[in-house]
């Protein structure tokens, strides 16, 4: 017998974040997250993304043994400003059961239609900084510590419970011995003198806090156009700051100003932790953390986590300058490869960018869409 039962407490809780170290225990490629962090995720006095959003979590229980999970999200920014009737669902974890899985997604449906919202869309999380997708393709590669890992066979239930594709989202990567920048470098000089613009880099973490909450305000500029972007609020910043500056080397955040000071284009790079996490497995303490340090220094593939440039300047070559002090630390630090984190496929401008560079393509994932009748 097929029981769901609500998180309410906070074993209970623990059990959710802890669902997936069983599902995926043979599996070779998934990342587990810091349990410790993951936790801070559903705790409000934590994450001031709660504070705009609902959050109601769920297990699935089959003869008392935890079988699956899924989260069920309403972010009333998206409802209330932007109009759009979504009921978003996330961090879904199932055994190849469809009882198991039809009985979760109900779960989200009925949650959605007693908020009087149209259709459902996942997996995804609060916003554009979260996990997002299922995996399609590309199963044989090792993740990464910003992105979902599942099964194979999660495809198929979505499909057999009547989901169609809504957005499909790709992961690139690229050797560093690929990277051509020659014309690059002098274009970079030209465009600086022509827009009267310079490079800003960092050493210290200290120092890269000081432009974080306009760093935040371009992302929200210059990621307006995308499908189902929800901006980041003010009370959000400090959450992401803490969750995501403090992970990244200070001297793989590069931004670019112009004579005013006004930043118009940014991007963040992350070391990548992935085999680091995997050692951890899930465990910050005792020994842990010493992974992550030593991943930060030594890692060999670095992840393009963000990329922005404001709207103003998107034509005027100014990822060139991005692109060149990135070259430049690289070369200092022996990078082999870089990869992309998952790119909207109808982000053909970012595209654009990369195509010189001999990309390889090796993930795809899409998010699945259901309608309310």
């Amino acid at each position: 017998m097929i029981k769901i039962v609500e998180v309410q407490s906070k074993k209970e809780l623990r059990v959710f974040v802890k669902f997936p170290f069983k599902l995926y225990q043979n599996s070779k490629n998934w990342v587990p997250p810091i349990i410790r962090e993951e936790l801070k995720v559903f705790d409000a006095s934590h994450n001031p993304v709660l504070k705009d959003a609902s959050i109601k979590l769920f297990l699935a229980y089959k003869n008392e043994v935890v079988v699956g999970r899924i989260a069920a999200i309403i972010n009333w920014l998206e409802v209330k400003e932007q109009k759009i009737k979504k009921m978003r669902f996330g961090w879904f974890d199932v055994i190849d059961d469809y009882e198991v899985s039809a009985l979760l997604l109900k779960r989200v449906k009925d949650i959605g239609k007693q908020n009087n919202l149209n259709f459902m869309e996942g997996p995804m999380g609060f916003s554009n900084l979260d996990k997002v997708g299922v995996l399609s393709h590309g199963f044989e590669h090792i993740g990464t510590m910003v992105t979902n890992y599942n099964h194979s066979y999660y495809i198929n239930h979505f499909e057999k419970h009547g989901f169609k594709i809504e957005k499909e989202l790709l992961e690139h990567k690229h050797a560093f011995s690929d990277i051509k920048l020659n014309k690059h470098f002098r274009l970079a000089e030209v465009i600086k003198k022509r827009y009267g613009l310079h490079s800003i880099n960092f050493q210290k973490t200290s120092d890269v806090m000081q432009y974080a909450d306009r760093m935040f305000d371009l992302f929200n500029k210059s990621y307006a156009s995308l499908s189902s972007f929800v901006k980041i609020t003010p009370i959000q910043k400090a959450f992401f700051k803490e969750k995501f500056i403090g992970f990244i080397n200070p001297e793989y955040i590069k931004f670019v100003a112009n004579e005013t000071g006004e930043l118009v284009a940014f991007g963040i790079v992350m070391p990548s932790f992935a085999k680091a996490l995997q050692k951890m497995k899930g465990k910050l303490f005792p020994f842990g953390f010493l992974h992550l340090l030593r991943a930060k220094k030594t890692a060999k593939e670095v992840n393009f986590y963000l990329i922005g440039v404001d709207p103003d300047y998107q034509s005027r070559g100014v990822h060139t300058l991005i692109f060149t002090e990135f070259h430049k630390t690289f070369s200092a630090k022996n990078i082999e490869w870089c990869r992309r984190t998952p790119e909207l496929s109808d982000n053909k401008e970012i595209q654009k960018l990369w195509k010189d560079f001999n990309p390889i393509l090796i993930k795809k994932r899409c998010t699945y869409k259901k309608i309310f009748n």
